[in-house]
């Protein structure tokens, strides 16, 4: 390595660890704006359609997001609900559980039975109420996500005009198509990956319903929000309703079973048959870099953050892709399969 770039090497390395920091201590802010950023491109297209069809911008954001905060309403009135109607039903799976514990401690002749000591009671109780926790600070981010996203789609018919303004033509130019780029990936990512999630949720809902396992609507909707979560979000939206079946139908293991293999049946079809075939190499991003963003913005926002991992990263090659210096940053980032003909003699 050149001698002078090995200074510039280590100023990025602590760049990237003041971003983080940074990332970190100001999410309240940060997060809200960067889901505003990504719901953009989601909206955008309708508000343009509404405006091309003489509706004045103003009025279309208006709709747009009156239909966005309805939505947001009906999500959080089923899931209070939802933890209402688990909260109910919670003493009956209690009971049944504790007496699963009991009978596997009398075939396994042990001294002690851990499970049957463990207060489920208290550890459910505190989930829920971490849980409304959580849907609390998600609604208070809310009005912060409405109000960038107001900002952002009123600003978007005038950012290409800044651009020619701000750069000299062969930059603006380039920096159009980046924005361009990114914008178009993000937004097929988007799409597609709502079809797979609907499907996926749909079918696991009728599946559970046809099997009689309790609450499959909540179910179905926990796979279709937990998929947008690449590669572990379908292995957690598989697990309560595998477990929620084999104390519900005790003794009987076969529904139990039965509900396993179509759980996993569904997502093996869909995340691993149709989903690679649909998406192709769109995102073009190793499996290796997946896992390592979803770790880092998921440890950095939580369950958004993993839910933004995947467009983030791919904006992040798209930038690197364009720029010459982080060139081989952008090609280290991708899946190698569109080199393999490239070198191949």
């Amino acid at each position: 390595m050149d001698d002078r770039k090995v200074p510039l090497f280590l100023l990025g390395i602590l760049a990237l660890v003041a971003a983080g920091v940074v990332l970190k201590y100001l999410q309240p802010v940060i997060l809200p704006l960067v889901i505003a950023w990504f719901l953009s491109y989601i909206m955008n297209p309708t508000v343009e359609f509404m405006a091309r069809k003489k509706v004045p911008r103003g009025l279309a954001i208006f709709i747009v997001l009156v239909f966005f905060f309805g939505i947001c309403y009906l999500g959080a009135i089923f899931i209070f609900g939802r933890v209402s109607a688990f909260t109910e039903a919670f003493p009956k799976y209690q009971a049944r559980f504790t007496e699963i514990t009991g009978a596997l401690h009398g075939k396994l002749d042990l001294k002690t039975n851990p499970l049957a000591e463990f207060d489920w009671g208290k550890t459910v109780g505190r989930f829920l109420l971490n849980l409304t926790g959580s849907l609390v600070s998600v609604i208070s981010n809310l009005v912060m996500v409405i109000i960038f996203l107001i900002f952002l789609l009123g600003g978007k018919p005038y950012f290409k005009f800044k651009i020619k303004k701000a750069f000299k033509q062969e930059q603006g130019e380039r920096f159009s198509q980046v924005l361009s780029s990114a914008s178009s990936q993000i937004t097929r990512y988007l799409a597609i990956q709502f079809m797979l999630s609907s499907a996926t949720g749909v079918l696991i809902w009728l599946a559970l319903a046809v099997i009689g396992v309790d609450f499959a609507v909540t179910w179905g909707v926990l796979a279709f929000f937990l998929n947008f979560i690449p590669t572990v979000g379908s292995i957690i939206a598989s697990i309560p309703p595998i477990i929620l079946a084999l104390v519900q139908f005790y003794p009987a293991i076969l529904p139990g079973i039965i509900t396993m293999i179509a759980i996993l049946g569904i997502q093996m079809v869909i995340g691993s048959g149709i989903g690679p075939k649909v998406m192709g190499d769109e995102l073009n991003l190793s499996s290796v870099v997946v896992l390592l963003s979803l770790a880092f913005w998921g440890w950095l926002w939580g369950i958004v953050g993993a839910i933004l991992s995947i467009p983030i990263a791919s904006a992040i090659k798209i930038v690197c892709e364009n720029v010459d210096e982080l060139r081989p940053v952008s090609v280290m980032m991708g899946s190698g399969k569109t080199l393999r003909h490239e070198f191949e003699e």
